[in-house]
């Protein structure tokens, strides 16, 4: 797909003008590019994660077809996309006039920062557009080897897996990660007239491979099975994806399919990390830039209109682009005015408080600080306040199907932040690990799932279980809390078994 070309004229030149001011306010980022399109374009584009280029499957079709649909009925509007990669690309919209075009340049500009400075993007690979295009290349070779069938339903079976991973995974040292390349120069796989496409970022096959022809020098199968089973038993792995890439039965391609979409998973991880934050922070770049430097007269009410309508918060939903940008704000007035600390939280009288100010101006300081070390969680954590929830008007609801409305439940700051901790810790999805990979000392594959007073959705821990299944090849158990009992799903191929 190249239905998008570079920005030049007038664009152009507003896009030096918008760097220039972004670069004035001390932001740091990739080199940018912009390119226009129109709107089959960017919904293609946003079906697709952002990439021009994916293997094929019928979610990405699907994903295109809801858009188009929002687009056609109004329901939805893409103005801008911004992809994490070096040099980073940014789409704009043909239709866009000419404020928009303005708001999202300062927009992206705000992403590209936060992409480059991030500790969670610190490990993330900034080439992902050859990457993505090399993953679609690699697994259309292995539809017209295996069958598209086969390849697509084995897909279906990884990508219901592929929320199972773990963010400690994205701070691998840069140590490991030679050791690796190292240990992938010194055993280059021999892929003979297989057809496989195999390249240095195919280390999942690689691995696997190596861990094959290991297997088969062994002459001692005792000594083999007595490893294979250390191996498996070993516990507590929430990387779910590298777990059964070394050590489930898998096929050469399989195994590779496993990695590609591993990898891709990782890649977008920090993303759905930080989606407040780095919305936020893009918001907050925004609004500066167009405030301060950007806007004639003319524009200001048409600023103000759109501005308002990103951060509309409605009351089912928490927006991230409005929470994200007034906790920055409220974070920057903070510390301008010394509003934190010891002397300050054991301050008693309000009066005092809502007057607090030292003149510290270590405002900026600090939102460029905190842009740089956290993720949504211990944003949330840290720095919400019961002063915030207030002002922001911050309750928790609940349907009132009497009324048929949505009523406020509680404005208790701690249940408040409870709340929004609970909805974005694992992104409100369970939290599952590897606990045995030889449970019952028959090879079969144990999870617990970390119960944090949520219980399992059974239809859906059983989907999960039949598709572990088919990638296992052996009986699946899952080890949770369900109505304060102890106990374990299994599937053994033919049927669902619930054990106390």
């Amino acid at each position: 797909m190249n239905r998008t070309k570079p920005i030049s004229g007038e664009l152009l030149a507003l896009k030096n003008q918008i760097e220039k001011y972004a670069i004035d306010y001390g932001l740091d980022f990739f080199p940018q590019i912009f390119e226009v399109c129109d709107y089959d374009t960017i919904n293609i584009l946003a079906a697709q994660g952002g990439f021009p280029s994916r293997y094929p499957h019928w979610k990405f079709g699907m994903d295109y077809d809801q858009l188009s649909k929002g687009y056609t009925y109004g329901l939805q509007k893409i103005y801008e996309m911004v992809i994490n990669t070096n040099p980073c690309y940014a789409y704009l919209l043909q239709v866009n006039n000419w404020v928009d075009q303005k708001i999202v340049m300062a927009h992206v500009y705000g992403h590209n920062d936060f992409f480059k400075n991030n500790a969670w993007f610190s490990n993330t690979n900034r080439k992902m557009m050859d990457v993505m295009a090399n993953h679609g290349t690699k697994i259309r070779r292995y539809m017209e080897r295996y069958g598209t069938d086969a390849v697509e339903t084995f897909i279906d079976k990884v990508l219901s897996l592929e929320n199972l991973l773990d963010t400690n995974e994205l701070f691998e040292t840069s140590a490991l990660k030679r050791s690796r390349k190292e240990l992938i120069d010194q055993e280059k796989f021999e892929s003979g007239d297989e057809g496989y496409l195999i390249d240095d970022r195919s280390a999942a096959l690689k691995s696997f491979m190596r861990t094959k022809a290991r297997s088969e020098k062994k002459e001692d199968r005792k000594e083999e099975e007595e490893i294979v089973s250390a191996e498996n038993a070993r516990s507590h792995s929430r990387d779910i994806l590298g777990y059964l890439i070394n050590h489930a039965p898998l096929e050469e391609w399989q195994a590779d399919i496993i990695g590609i979409l591993r990898e891709e998973a990782y890649y977008f991880l920090p993303q759905r990390m930080t989606k407040i934050m780095n919305e936020g922070w893009a918001s907050y770049w925004h609004s500066t830039i167009m405030t301060q430097k950007a806007l004639d007269a003319s524009e200001i009410v048409d600023f103000a209109d759109k501005h308002a309508g990103v951060m509309h918060m409605s009351k089912q939903n928490i927006n991230p682009y409005k929470i994200g940008i007034e906790l920055m704000r409220d974070i920057e007035y903070r510390w301008n005015r010394g509003m934190f600390g010891k002397e300050y939280n054991e301050c008693t009288n309000m009066k005092d408080k809502l007057s607090w100010n030292t003149n510290l101006g270590k405002g900026r300081e600090k939102i460029f600080e905190v842009r740089k070390t956290h993720n949504d969680i211990s944003f949330i954590d840290e720095f919400l306040t019961p002063d915030f929830c207030e002002r922001q008007q911050l309750f928790t609801y609940k349907y009132n199907p009497r009324s048929g409305r949505f009523e406020i439940d509680s404005k208790d700051f701690l249940a408040i932040k409870q709340k929004l901790l609970s909805q974005l810790t694992n992104f409100g999805q369970p939290i599952i690990e590897v606990e045995d990979g030889n449970f019952m000392n028959r090879k079969e594959l144990l999870l617990g799932h970390v119960h944090y007073g949520v219980d399992l959705d059974v239809g859906f821990a059983n989907e999960t279980l039949r598709n572990l299944f088919a990638i296992w090849k052996r009986p699946v158990s899952l080890k949770t809390k369900y109505e304060d009992k102890e106990v374990i799903f299994q599937f053994d191929g033919k049927e669902f078994k619930t054990n106390h």
